[in-house]
């Protein structure tokens, strides 16, 4: 607008002096400098708007939680003689942000046992569509986020197969109707066989950290020589989304395949495959998920893998498959603070197991309540060879049953 105004005010002054038939160059000089002068002024003006939208792009956004729990076990007579235990679950701390094309996130959190790294990555996108990141990342595998609703998980995630983080480098392509997402993973999120840890078993997310010798208990640390790590892993999903009037449909397949390094030098492999299909019709969603693994040692007939997380050892099956039928209903209400209110019963089981390992089953039937910040979950969980349920996925104990609640505040 002042451009404007000025550049007519130097027409009207250039016809003038022509009529008049006097010299006009010193009034053009002096408001040519007037422009120049109102230029300058107008771009000083927009510079601290510049530097606040820079600003803007570049903030460091922080959030976190804290979570307490209460759990009743009939599987702990303690634990059943008291009632129940309440404990402190974790403090946690997230921090992300993004400059221009370029972006990062990373959590850490803190339970009274452990203090783990549960994700750290940058990320560069290409375009709209197209997303690289380098870091600790999520292994893009089977239904994502989760393949569950609980607190609990699905069975999957106790044999590393639900969200799974280790390091190494994420291409994803999304489109408007189908996702893409390639990784190759050099280690797990602790340095693989090497890594400068003091306690392998500190970990969010479940890794194979040894080969189980026959004979040895399930809960055992691995034997010297035998101890082991992910290596060179390789994953590929592919999910493509359909509508059916009303109906949302995500139908994907993932695969995928590394080494295992072995610390008396014998050479290792793993491979797993899924199908999965994720249907949202109005408030209703069905999650759906088939699983087969296996992992081969040369020179070996292995039957059980050593895993570690939350500060424990455990063993898996060296091969099984999986499946995962859950259904969840989403209610909105306005009840004080509460403004919805999510049922949910998540069933998984895993068989077909190596030597013959009894099943596993998992029912986890719960409610999720959000109010606010605070998000709750009720499970009741009933399950057999199941870890956190009494069990271990190569057991053969009985059916048991949990009552939890746990309660997290988000900010």
């Amino acid at each position: 607008m002042i451009r404007y105004t000025l550049a007519a005010s130097c027409i009207a002054l250039a016809l003038t002096a022509n009529a008049n038939a006097t010299p006009v160059d010193e009034e053009l000089e002096a408001l040519k400098a007037r422009i120049e002068q109102l230029e300058s002024q107008q771009q000083k003006e927009s510079e601290p708007l510049v530097a606040e939208e820079k600003k803007k792009d570049n903030a460091v956004k922080f959030g976190g939680a804290v979570r307490v729990n209460y759990s009743y076990e009939d599987f702990d007579d303690d634990n059943a003689d008291r009632g129940g235990d309440f404990d402190f679950d974790l403090f946690r701390i997230d921090v992300s942000g993004s400059y221009e094309d370029l972006s990062y996130s990373a959590q850490y959190r803190w339970f009274e046992y452990m203090n783990v790294i549960q994700h750290a990555w940058i990320g560069y996108n290409f375009t709209e569509q197209q997303q690289g990141k380098i870091g600790v990342t999520q292994v893009p595998f089977g239904m994502l986020t989760y393949a569950s609703n609980s607190y609990f998980f699905s069975s999957n995630f106790y044999l590393g197969l639900e969200d799974d983080y280790d390091m190494g480098l994420n291409y994803t392509y999304t489109g408007d109707k189908n996702r893409l997402d390639l990784a190759f993973y050099k280690n797990d999120e602790q340095g693989g066989l090497d890594g400068y840890v003091s306690d392998r078993t500190d970990r969010y997310a479940y890794d194979v950290v040894g080969i189980r010798l026959e004979g040895e208990d399930a809960y055992a640390a691995p034997t010297d020589g035998y101890d082991a790590a992910e290596l060179n892993t390789f994953n590929a999903r592919y999910a493509h989304n359909l509508a059916f009037n009303d109906v949302d449909v995500e139908l994907g397949a993932s695969i995928q395949a590394g080494q295992l390094e072995i610390a008396n030098g014998t050479d290792g492999d793993n491979v797993a495959a899924a199908i999965h299909g994720v249907v949202n019709y109005d408030r209703w969603n069905v999650k759906l998920q088939m699983t087969d693994y296996k992992y081969d040692v040369d020179g070996m007939d292995v039957e059980r893998i050593v895993v570690a997380a939350y500060h424990f050892y455990d063993s898996i099956p060296a091969e099984a498959t999986t499946y995962i039928a859950n259904v969840a209903y989403s209610l909105p209400v306005d009840i004080g603070p509460i403004s919805n209110l999510t049922f949910y019963n998540d069933y998984s089981v895993v068989t077909d197991k190596s030597a013959d390992l009894d099943d596993t089953f998992m029912n986890v039937t719960g409610m999720a309540i959000t109010a606010g910040g605070l998000y709750t979950y009720v499970d009741f969980v009933v399950g057999k060879n199941q870890p956190f349920i009494g069990g271990t996925m190569v057991g053969d104990g009985d059916t048991n049953k949990r009552f939890n609640i746990n309660f997290g505040y988000y900010f």
